[in-house]
């Protein structure tokens, strides 16, 4: 019987056959991948390789935003070291506005150790010449309240410029009530 079956299929059935037959063989043999292939999409091994390199961006974000919060964290670690050294050495951190605020135009950076204020300019040009003298780089501040000050090693770090201020205090030059001003 199977073989009547058989012989009573035309060669147009019998090619649909074989072909159906050949896609199956194709399918249990190369899986999804051939007929993606065949259809021009990824294969697995592509889809992975870009899950991959996608996974990997992303860590690295990641890292980078950890990295990112441990430098902000160290900084503020740091800061709060040089604040708890300030205190114990009795100095003293104030801002422009408690002066009344700058009269000068603008300053340039973020910390000044400031090593006199004088309401006559002259006095506060003499001590700068003295500190310029010393080889540092002075400036001349002048705040709305009439004080000239004198500010040395200006920088934008609060570390560097605790490390300054206990070098000036060692100079000649420095007075015992020697500050740190905070131009924000």
């Amino acid at each position: 019987m199977c073989g009547k079956l058989f012989f009573a299929l035309d060669t147009c059935d019998m090619k649909r056959i074989l072909t159906l037959f050949f896609l199956l063989s194709l399918l249990s043999l190369t899986g999804c991948d051939g007929l993606r292939k065949l259809a021009g999409r990824p294969t697995s091994k592509e889809l992975e390789q870009k899950l991959s390199v996608i996974l990997a961006r992303q860590e690295a974000e990641h890292q980078a935003k950890i990295d990112s919060m441990r430098r902000v964290e160290q900084a503020l670690a740091d800061s709060i070291a040089v604040m708890d050294s300030l205190k114990q050495m009795r100095g003293t951190i104030l801002n422009p506005s408690a002066m009344g605020g700058l009269y000068t135009t603008k300053l340039d950076f973020r910390y000044y150790i400031v090593v006199g204020a004088f309401t006559l300019r002259s006095n506060a040009e003499g001590l700068l010449k003295r500190v310029q003298d010393a080889g540092y780089t002075g400036t001349l501040i002048s705040f709305r309240n009439g004080y000239n000050a004198v500010g040395v090693c200006q920088t934008d770090h609060l570390p560097t410029a605790f490390a300054s201020l206990k070098k000036v205090k060692e100079e000649p030059f420095c007075p015992s009530d020697v500050w740190i001003l905070v131009n924000e």
